[in-house]
């Protein structure tokens, strides 16, 4: 089975830590799969949408103060099993007498993605990645836990139309370039100062103190996909199953 996903992308974290339906922007996608009976799939996924965060649009007072912004491309590669709560037909009745045209889903896996957090500072675009605003080297890159539930349904023959909405856990806290502590730039050397000014964006009075929270201290942020896939399973010659 292969096909094409169209939906948004969105992330939950040091900025938006209690909205995991805060969808923002346009994601795209492909996919192929291997159906192993009604029930069971193995895809391998490819997604790719943009995230984003911004301090001053909150209603937290504490957030409005810090004013911290970031955006960021976000690529994944994922292997996902997916398990049907009812016998799919997946096309042709390939999987024989009992299936159906419409199961919902769950999903687990692993995935690979790649990041790059920017904000803009003075009218020019900032890598805050090379700033190090915590005065913490990380990667651009990591590993992701993806998992979620969707709807299929068999529109006709070997077409298929499937909703889904995903998850993607992070081994990372570093998303949105904020995850622990205001860091003391005036102990390391060579001074950066950039790096102090993106570091404590706060309004007056300033709260970027040495040593004062700058993240929520939560160990891994999170990105999410939701939207729709259209695909087409190729039937094998096989005789079905009863």
């Amino acid at each position: 089975e292969a096909g094409a996903f169209l939906g948004s992308s969105g992330y939950m974290g040091d900025i938006n830590p209690v909205k995991p339906l805060k969808y923002t922007d346009l994601a795209f996608g492909a996919q192929i799969k291997r159906n192993f009976d009604g029930y069971w799939s193995a895809k391998l996924a490819f997604m790719q949408g943009k995230l984003q965060g911004n301090d001053a649009k909150s209603s937290n007072l504490y957030q409005t103060q810090r004013n911290l912004s970031f955006y960021s491309p976000i690529s994944e590669f994922s292997l996902q099993v997916e398990f049907n709560l009812f016998k799919y037909l997946a096309g042709a009745d390939i999987y024989g007498y009992g299936s159906r045209r419409v199961s919902p889903y769950l999903f687990l896996g692993v995935g690979s993605f790649s990041f790059n957090p920017l904000t803009e500072y003075n009218g020019s675009e900032i890598e805050l990645i090379a700033v190090q605003t915590e005065a913490v080297a990380y990667k651009n890159n990591g590993i992701s836990v993806p998992y979620g539930a969707g709807l299929k349904y068999n529109i006709k023959g070997n077409l298929n139309l499937i909703g889904e909405i995903g998850y993607r856990t992070a081994f990372t806290d570093y998303l949105d370039d904020i995850s622990g502590i205001y860091p003391d730039f005036t102990v390391m050397s060579p001074r950066s100062p950039i790096s102090e000014q993106l570091s404590d964006r706060s309004v007056i009075p300033k709260i970027g103190i040495p040593g004062n929270q700058r993240g929520d201290f939560r160990p891994r942020d999170t990105y999410m996909f939701a939207g729709i896939s259209l695909t087409y399973t190729f039937v094998s010659s096989k005789c079905p199953t009863f």
